[in-house]
Formats: structure tokens, C-alpha cells, sequence
């Protein structure tokens, strides 16, 4: 074969593939703005990783990023047992705000070291009832402070002969000095309060069962099924 016809058939296969590939570029845009449980008429050319983190509930790129108020909790729980020490500030003891400054350093988030400073970090939140996990509540008078847990729980480094805890939450509102909101990223919604999340949305990936994946490709090549037969064609053609 000569040289010319190895180039000529080269050049078919490229605008093969560049005819295969135009009809999903086209689309992106529809495609994302589109909810992510939702699979309008105009998704069928969406690329397969969104169709995949639609049915799986999750955010293009896998991730809210930054840290969320879950974040704080779990990294808060791995202190769990840690003597009080007045002053401590790690793992070998640590008083109240010594545990708060530690988790959110863990977690790349900056706060001063006492209490009366952390009373002023991050944004309030107006009532004890909207409190979500992570916020940190200030007691009156800004001697204490907790770690809200979620569920009616506060983690906290109570007093001396203590160790950093999980508890029922002890104060009332009139207790409390003020309630700071010092999450960077909001709640992914399956875990905020009350929160209503389509099953669809809700189920794991890897719960996805092969009729909702069938659907799902069915849907992504249902737009391309006349550029796919004839880009086909051509490649037929030019290998033959």
C-alpha cells in the first residue's frame, strides 16, 4: 500500500471520529444545566459520567468541596476520650476551645485559640433549633464552648478529671451566647434536616441496578444514532 493511501485512509478515520464526537460537544450545556435527577428530552447526549452521577445523587467532579459541617463532626469524633487539659490544644489533652481549634486546623480552617475570640467566627446562626452539625455554640458569658453533632448531640472537652465527649445537648437557648456557622461548604442535601431526596438521587452507585444503566445509555446515544451509523460507514469504508 502505498503512502498516499495510507495517508488518504488516515484522514477518513479522523473525520470519522471528529463526526462521532461533534454531536455530545454540541449538547454539553444542555446537558448540565439540566438537574442532576433529572433526564430532560435534551440529555440524551450528555456525557455517560453525568448520566452516571445523576442516578448515583452525586455532584459533577464527586465532591462539594471545602468542609462541610459533617467534616467537622467526624474529624471532631476522632478526638473522643482525649483527657481535659487546661490549655491543651492535641491529643495529649486538650481544654474546650483547644478541641475546636484543633479540629478546624486539622481540616485547613484558621481559628484563634480561646473561646471569647471564637464567639466572633464564622456566621451566626439565629437559633439553637437551626443549628446543624459542625456549628459551634458559645455559652453565656463565653466560658464554653461545644461542637454540635447533630441528632440533639454536642462533642465538648468538659471540665478537669473529663475527657472530650459525646453528650446529649445540656443547653437551653437561654444558655447560649451565640451559635457560628464556620462550615465552607454547604451540606450536601440528603444530609441536611428534613430533607426530601428522590430515590433515584439517594441510592448509592453501587446499588444502580443493569435496567436503570441500560435506560441511562439508551437515553446518553438516543441523539447520535444517525451520526453513529453513518460515522460508522465511513470507518467501515476506510479500513476496508
Amino acid at each position: 500500500m502505498s503512502i498516499t493511501a495510507i495517508t488518504e485512509r488516515i484522514g477518513a478515520i479522523q473525520s470519522a471520529i471528529q463526526e462521532l464526537s461533534t454531536p455530545a460537544a454540541t449538547s454539553t450545556a444542555a446537558a448540565t444545566a439540566a438537574p442532576a435527577t433529572t433526564f430532560a428530552s435534551g440529555a440524551g447526549a450528555a456525557d455517560f459520567g453525568t448520566v452516571l452521577n445523576a442516578l448515583s445523587g452525586a455532584a459533577p467532579g464527586g465532591t462539594t468541596g471545602g468542609v462541610t459541617g459533617s467534616d467537622i463532626v467526624a474529624q471532631a469524633k476522632t478526638y473522643l476520650g482525649v483527657p481535659y487539659v487546661f490549655g491543651g490544644e492535641d491529643e495529649t489533652g486538650m481544654d474546650c476551645s483547644g478541641l475546636v481549634q484543633r479540629v478546624l486546623a486539622d481540616l485547613g480552617i484558621d481559628a484563634p485559640r480561646v473561646v471569647q475570640d471564637q464567639a466572633d467566627i464564622g456566621v451566626e446562626v439565629p437559633s439553637l433549633d437551626q443549628a446543624q452539625p459542625g456549628d459551634l455554640i458559645v455559652t453565656k458569658g463565653e466560658g464554653h464552648i461545644v461542637i454540635y453533632a447533630g441528632d440533639g448531640k454536642i462533642i465538648h472537652a468538659p471540665r478537669p478529671g473529663k475527657d472530650v465527649q459525646l453528650v446529649d445537648n445540656y443547653l437551653s437557648p437561654d444558655e447560649i451566647s451565640t451559635i457560628r456557622r464556620v462550615a465552607t461548604a454547604a451540606e450536601p442535601a440528603a444530609l441536611l434536616p428534613g430533607a426530601v431526596v428522590p430515590a433515584a438521587a439517594a441510592a448509592p452507585a453501587s446499588t444502580i441496578t443493569q435496567a436503570e444503566l441500560l435506560t441511562a445509555m439508551q437515553s446518553l446515544f438516543a441523539t447520535q444514532q444517525t451520526g453513529l451509523s453513518s460515522s460508522l460507514g465511513l470507518l467501515t469504508g476506510a479500513l476496508s
